[in-house]
């Protein structure tokens, strides 16, 4: 595992994983996935009952390394695999049998948001918020994002990858992604808490009962995230999936291509 991605603990069933480079925003690539994987796997061998999933620094995730994608020979090619690569941690969450507890403060944006989501119980410290932003850069959404729709409803998934709504920490609660709103000093000890709880508790209940409400809630999860990242490698061939990441990197307005007239 690459330490300076991504770091492991585990002691008495309750293994943390942390991501260190939060004043960086935690960008995710193919190393970051590689980390991030294994660490789950080796929670799943050590029979964690609890996954505590955190971030230190400013922000929690800032979604997908564009600038590593940008410069990749094929755009397409890069956003496919780092997007699969990406939906096999996006899995490994979402099976397993430990309760997966997420702490966030800063931004959780781009594939970072869909990754909170995916956690079982979310703690938000309030300079936490939450945004898609795929269609800023003229792709489409991804890392488990239409399994939003199963969570928090059509029209407001359609909120958040159509006008990029932000949410703030409050609003996230509001929309029941969100299980607790803390003050940002009080982030860490509010997960561990939470995580203690579920530790006291019956294990073998909470696995079958996370495994049961997931089966309802998500019965075709692996089918979306395949189709996640086919479009994502289609839309990747588009001209404005070109202008959309280089505008971005360079800190401007998109020129996206204008819409095809239609003549009657």
């Amino acid at each position: 595992m690459t330490e300076d991605l991504v770091t492991y603990r585990f002691e008495d069933g309750l293994a943390r994983i942390t991501m260190p480079q939060g004043d960086r925003g935690n960008p995710i690539n193919q190393a970051w996935n590689t980390a991030m994987l294994d660490a789950l796997r080796r929670a799943r061998d050590d029979g964690a009952r609890v996954i505590v999933l955190s971030a230190t620094g400013r922000f929690f995730c800032v979604g997908g390394d564009l600038r590593a994608m940008a410069s990749a020979p094929s755009l397409a090619d890069a956003l496919y695999d780092i997007a699969d690569a990406l939906h096999r941690a996006v899995s490994e969450i979402q099976r397993a049998e430990a309760i997966v507890v997420c702490g966030v403060q800063g931004a959780a944006a781009g594939a970072g948001f869909p990754l909170v989501a995916s956690a079982d119980l979310v703690v938000a410290a309030r300079s936490a918020s939450f945004s898609l932003g795929y269609t800023k850069v003229g792709l489409s959404v991804d890392g488990g994002t239409s399994l939003l729709v199963r969570s928090l409803g059509l029209h407001r998934a359609m909120q958040l990858a159509l006008l990029n709504k932000r949410l703030t920490a409050e609003e996230a609660a509001a929309w029941g992604l969100v299980a607790s709103v803390v003050d940002d000093d009080d982030l860490i000890p509010a997960t561990d808490e939470l995580a203690a709880r579920l530790l006291a508790g019956p294990g073998q209940a909470q696995a079958a009962t996370k495994a049961l409400l997931r089966q309802a809630a998500s019965p075709g999860v692996e089918t979306a995230l395949r189709r996640e990242a086919i479009e994502l490698r289609r839309q990747g061939l588009h001209p404005d999936a070109r202008e959309g990441t280089g505008a971005f990197l360079a800190k401007r307005a998109p020129r996206f291509m204008p819409p095809v007239e239609v003549r009657t």
